[in-house]
């Protein structure tokens, strides 16, 4: 008898006990705390960005295949596995819409709570780094009129796509938003890409957003900016040093949030779709993958105080992304080991967040009014929204 595979999975793996069990005995374990005393009688080892996969942790193990939920895979050594003839597989792609809507809903917020609110048709967006994300936040940004101007050096050398413009004229934008995957040795690398050169380019009111990587932004130089245009506004979703992120710039953003930006339901079912399919494969094995769950048709009943802005009711009304703020007063009340615990607590404990295309616009009680016109119907579904009107 053929003794069944050992799984060491990351417990916030969604679904990972019902849908990988197929494949061997499963241990859910906290992803910051997976060691080599853990997986060095493994065959099977699926983390999220949390764990660092290295020779370290994987050297005299019986790990035969790695898998990351994630999109980026800074936090993997590719070079090892494939010297060391260990499968891998991750998730590219798979958390892009989510990233986007957080994208749109940060600028929303924004535009609604500035004074005076503004237009984003009036606003021009430097998109840095036009993968599965940026392209997917151009995707959103073409809804509302806003001007993109789009930057991602490796994608023109491969493409020479005339649309992309130098990172100078990037950073002449409104906002500049941040795409890029991690990267140390390359021909562009992004490590600390954000810096004072960078920053000294950005106009004074710049709305800078990033939710890439923690580590592509010296802290410290970004804090400087701040501090020297307070005109500006910071939305950050990532940090470098994750769980020990930086309080002086927490005190001093818009919108700071626990690294959750990819963290909508649909995009972790995706994640762990691709590393089924990736096993699947890897083990030649006919499994089906499983129902997970049904279908939540739930939805949103319009708003309409403000109908010159009701898409943007719509999407906050479906999103208040101000509640997934860091709390910078209880935050600075935590001891220094505190901290680091309640950081990931909050990403842990993440509520349930729906994507567009989950939600149900009803507008039937508006069928008489010309608020949901031939193009307000469009637009909304063109973000993925779906209607109920009879």
């Amino acid at each position: 008898m053929v003794e069944p595979l050992s799984i060491i999975v990351d417990e916030q793996i969604a679904y990972a006990d019902k849908v990988f069990s197929k494949f061997g005995n499963i241990l859910l374990v906290d992803g910051r705390t997976i060691d080599k005393e853990k997986v060095k009688n493994a065959d099977i080892l699926l983390v999220r960005s949390v764990t660092k996969v290295d020779e370290s942790l994987l050297e005299n193990t019986k790990i035969k295949f790695v898998g990351s939920a994630t999109s980026g895979i800074d936090h993997i050594d590719t070079d090892y596995l494939e010297e060391s003839n260990i499968s891998f597989s991750y998730a590219p792609g798979s958390n892009a819409n989510s990233v986007a809507e957080y994208v749109l809903n940060s600028l929303i917020a924004k535009s609604q709570n500035s004074k005076p609110s503004f237009s984003l048709s009036d606003k021009k967006i430097g998109i840095i780094g036009y993968g599965q994300v940026g392209s997917r936040v151009k995707h959103f940004m073409d809804i509302f009129d806003v001007k993109c101007l789009l930057n991602d050096p490796p994608l023109f050398d491969k493409t020479n796509d005339q649309s992309f413009v130098d990172l100078e004229e990037v950073l002449q934008s409104d906002i500049v938003t941040l795409h890029v995957p991690l990267t140390k040795i390359s021909e562009y690398p992004t490590y600390n890409l954000v810096s004072d050169n960078f920053l000294e380019k950005l106009n004074p009111n710049t709305i800078f957003i990033n939710t890439s990587r923690g580590e592509v932004v010296n802290e410290k130089a970004l804090l400087s900016f701040k501090k020297n245009n307070p005109e500006s506004s910071l939305i950050l979703d990532v940090w470098r040093d994750e769980p020990n992120i930086n309080m002086d710039l927490l005190e001093k953003v818009f919108i700071g949030t626990p690294h959750i930006a990819g963290y909508s339901r649909e995009a972790k079912i995706r994640a762990t779709k691709m590393l089924f399919d990736a096993l699947k494969k890897f083990f030649k094995t006919n499994f089906d993958y499983p129902k997970l769950v049904e279908e939540e048709n739930i939805s949103i009943i319009p708003n309409v105080s403000n109908p010159d802005r009701i898409i943007e009711s719509i999407i906050l009304q479906h999103w208040n992304i101000s509640e997934d703020n860091i709390s910078f007063p209880h935050y600075s009340n935590l001891s220094d080991n505190e901290r680091p615990l309640f950081y990931d607590s909050l990403r842990k404990n993440y509520p349930i967040r729906y994507e567009f295309p989950n939600r149900f616009v009803d507008i039937n009680q508006y069928n008489s009014t010309n608020i949901f016109d031939d193009s307000t119907v469009n637009n909304l579904k063109r973000l993925g929204f779906k209607l109920k009107k009879t």
